[in-house]
């Protein structure tokens, strides 16, 4: 048997990194919305889309009108609860701060999500500079509530 040389790995290497580009080239990711209306009461504002498991569109994110200032965090979740709606979570509020900053006073926001090491606080972000950090549920800080239109 004839020894391998490197130069035969090489070549070999190079046309399996090209046949790899290939294929990539090849592999195309499509997104389909169905048509859809979403209906904005007066004052709502559309967010945009919540991206699910392996990056599919899951949901459609509306921020409602209301808010409520100096408010704890067990007080905003049932007053959002109490609309019809919740509080966003971390990742909507990321998207809120994105698509929608200008909605927003620039002050601290609960999220409906609690520490996970420690129930007594809460996440939130700060509108001001889109930083996200938990605090203590007992602290008062502002709420804006959300409906989600889930993408079928």
């Amino acid at each position: 048997m004839k020894p391998i040389t490197l130069e035969q790995l090489e070549t070999k290497s190079n046309e399996f990194s090209d046949l790899i580009e290939k294929f990539k080239s090849q592999v195309k990711t499509q997104y389909v919305f169905p048509q859809t209306e979403i209906e904005l009461a007066h004052g709502e504002h559309y967010a945009g889309v919540i991206l699910g498991k392996d990056g599919e569109p899951s949901y459609h994110l509306v921020l409602l009108p209301d808010e409520k200032d100096s408010i704890k965090w067990q007080d905003a979740m049932d007053w959002a609860k109490s609309i019809g709606a919740e509080l966003p979570t971390r990742r909507e509020q990321s998207l809120l701060f994105a698509n929608l900053k200008d909605q927003f006073q620039e002050a601290w926001y609960w999220s409906t999500e609690t520490h996970a090491s420690n129930g007594g606080y809460a996440w939130g972000q700060n509108v001001g500079n889109g930083s996200q950090v938990n605090w203590l549920k007992g602290d008062d800080d502002r709420a804006r509530a959300v409906r989600r239109l889930v993408i079928e």
